[in-house]
């Protein structure tokens, strides 16, 4: 809490939100000569940081991740109703 100012008996407090308070690990990882390289141009190429394009790389590759395990689990439902392939979805569905 931050005192702005006092008038009288009356005291405003704000509640200032910094990056110190919003909770970050921090990950440590090695990476191959090849893979630093892609990571830098990335970086460059984007204008951001290269701390900001690892995150963004590695929360794609995570969603994808789950997509692809939620799709193993549902394949054996879908099968058993004719869904083979992704086309046959989008024939029923269009």
């Amino acid at each position: 809490m931050l005192y702005v100012g006092r008038k009288a008996s009356l005291t405003l407090l704000v509640n200032c939100t910094t990056l110190y308070d919003i909770k970050t690990s921090t990950l440590t990882i090695r990476l191959d000569k090849n893979l630093n390289d892609l990571l830098t141009k990335a970086s460059r190429r984007s204008g951001r940081n290269r701390s900001e394009v690892a995150r963004e790389a590695l929360r794609r590759q995570l969603r994808i991740s789950q997509f692809e395990a939620l799709r193993r689990k549902i394949m054996p439902f879908a099968e058993a109703r004719s869904y083979l392939t992704d086309e046959d979805v989008f024939a029923d569905v269009s």
